[in-house]
């Protein structure tokens, strides 16, 4: 009887992107399905943008001037990067290679063009889309964590909008209404994609007579 691989078992880590509007819980999703999926790591973006009082450099980013972005770009140490508001972004690659090569699942959290050119790049790559339950309750969140004036709401949520166009695009759609329920969901995607047969290592199939 042929024998097949234990499913859950990929030879090399998955790659997954998580996009969504800013403000929609990207991050904590993030945090606590690692707490659910000990074998799932963030590969962590390098930023021009200045670094804010509650982040932590090498931990929600790396900060580094345009000239150091820019040298790294030219050097080709980027999956993706794109500039947004004015600020550039981009995903190292030999951190994502290594983490997958180590069979550790990746998750990059980056936005809908990062996403784009991630999807040429590696077909392979699972995308999930993260949006709120409503714009309303979006705004009210923005409003809530109390980062940004106005004009940045207002700029944030037109943003939305231009994002969830992009949806799809996605693989995967995840309302974060709930965040147990939408925990679970993502909980159930890695599972579900640890199971397709194209990311499982399987014997070669036997000829017939």
């Amino acid at each position: 009887m042929t024998g097949f691989a234990k499913p859950g078992a990929p030879p090399r880590g998955l790659l997954i992107v998580l996009s969504g509007p800013a403000g929609v819980g990207k991050d904590t999703l993030i945090e606590q399905w690692q707490l659910v999926a000990p074998n799932l790591r963030r590969v962590v973006t390098y930023t021009t943008r200045r670094q804010a009082l509650h982040e932590r450099h090498g931990l929600d980013y790396y900060f580094v001037t345009e000239e150091e972005f820019h040298a790294l770009r030219e050097q080709g140490a980027f999956i993706e990067c794109a500039e947004v508001h004015g600020n550039w972004y981009g995903t190292p690659r030999l951190e994502m290679e290594e983490l997958r090569n180590a069979g550790r699942d990746v998750v990059l959290r980056i936005d809908v063009q990062g996403a784009m050119q991630v999807r040429q790049k590696y077909p392979e790559a699972i995308l999930i889309f993260v949006a709120p339950p409503s714009l309303e309750e979006l705004e009210q969140r923005l409003r809530r964590r109390g980062r940004d004036d106005e004009e940045a709401i207002r700029v944030r949520l037109q943003n939305a909008l231009e994002e969830m166009k992009y949806i799809p695009q996605y693989d995967y759609l995840v309302v974060n209404d709930d965040l147990n329920r939408a925990l679970e969901t993502l909980r159930c995607i890695l599972i579900a994609e640890r199971h397709r047969v194209r990311n499982l290592a399987l014997p070669p199939a036997e000829g017939h007579e």
